[in-house]
């Protein structure tokens, strides 16, 4: 069961200084360290499967495609830095991102050690890739990151998600995106982005179905 996480800091999330913040978190205790281990590659392999974030969410609300740096989609099933994810959030997308929300993969982090294991993945909103256009195409400003952690502590594998520096995206060359960004961004700061994260944050440890 997801939790609300206000206080957690971990060097991979980058410092809050304006917007909301929003902190998520899910557990799954494993029987022993061994199986624990094996369970948190299935979640670092779930985390960085982009591509599959819809079906790993137990109530998907956005539609994420995993494209290289130039914007075209990627034959691959693990991201990297310097792609960028193409989503499709319902109702009409912004027109500078041929109606979709882009987004960079930032940063990747990987850190091992003998009682602990963790991973993680920073994304930020970009520009669209396929346009000349530099504006940013995401209902939030480029200062707003999304960080998904999973992590292994002892028998617990651990999934977080740490929304940072939201603000709605209102200053773009075109009014029409700006009143959709400020709709959308509205919408998601009253909570309405809740579900989606929360969803996908319970399925990265949602233990798998024995057969």
């Amino acid at each position: 069961m997801a939790i609300d996480r206000k206080t957690l800091v971990s060097p991979e999330v980058p410092p809050q200084y304006t917007g909301k913040p929003l902190d998520l978190e899910s557990r799954t205790s494993l029987p022993d360290e061994s199986s624990a281990r094996m369970f948190f590659e299935t979640a670092k392999r779930r985390l960085l499967d982009v591509n599959h974030w819809y079906e790993i969410a137990e109530l998907p609300v956005a539609v994420f495609v995993l494209t290289d740096e130039h914007g075209g989609e990627a034959v691959k099933s693990r991201a990297a830095e310097g792609d960028k994810v193409r989503i499709d959030i319902p109702g009409p997308g912004p027109s500078v991102g041929d109606g979709y929300d882009w987004v960079a993969v930032e940063q990747i982090t990987e850190t091992a050690g003998p009682e602990t294991e963790r991973c993680s993945i920073t994304l930020r909103p970009t520009a669209n890739p396929l346009k000349m256009e530099t504006d940013t195409a995401h209902f939030f400003k480029d200062a707003a990151t999304s960080t998904l952690i999973v992590e292994r502590n002892g028998r617990e594998v651990i999934a977080r998600y740490h929304g940072r520096n939201e603000v709605a995206n209102t200053e773009t060359e075109s009014t029409i995106d700006n009143v959709r960004n400020a709709m959308v961004g509205a919408g998601a700061k009253l909570g309405l982005s809740y579900p989606q994260w929360k969803s996908l944050v319970e399925g990265l440890v949602k233990p798998e179905k024995k057969t």
